[in-house]
């Protein structure tokens, strides 16, 4: 299947800083959240081809906007055997429901870096509530935390 224009064009595609970690095992994407960074101007064309393209698990996807930088992402479930590839601008995140916090595990481990005196340890408890609402990833190898608001929530 041909990715549609939008996801094809550079001239549509959001230019942010961040650190796009591309996954080395495509096929090991098994009910992982997408998060897709994009503008206001391209946020419904982004939507459209994204649920065109993949099958939406759930059939919801969440739009937040990011009010520092004025960005906004789209997360969503994608079905495994759906994905041959990944949208530009597009990370792998984990969420933590009772506090609404999406990270990368590159930003989790600097997190804890940060808090335990640098050093990594996959014991160390971060209080997630200090991270309310917000999307933790890694900008030039430094965690950064970007704050959200649900902007909307678009059914299939």
């Amino acid at each position: 299947m041909e990715a549609p224009t939008i996801l094809q064009n550079s001239n549509h595609m959001y230019t942010g800083q961040y650190d796009f970690d591309t996954p080395v095992n495509i096929n090991d994407l098994n009910n992982k959240l997408f998060c897709t960074f994009t503008t206001l101007e391209n946020l419904d064309s982004l939507i459209e081809d994204l649920s065109s393209r993949y099958s939406i698990m759930y059939n919801k996807m969440f739009v937040l906007h990011i009010k520092s930088n004025d960005e906004y992402v789209v997360t969503y479930n994608v079905e495994q055997g759906n994905v041959s590839d990944i949208p530009s601008n597009t990370i792998l995140v984990h969420r933590k429901k009772d506090s609404n916090t999406l990270y990368t595990i590159n930003a989790l481990n600097e997190l804890i870096k940060g808090l335990n005196g640098g050093i990594v340890d996959p014991k160390f408890r971060v209080d997630w509530q200090h991270y309310r609402n917000c999307i933790l990833l890694t900008q030039h190898n430094e965690i950064k935390q970007l704050n959200t608001k649900i902007f909307k929530i678009i059914e299939l």
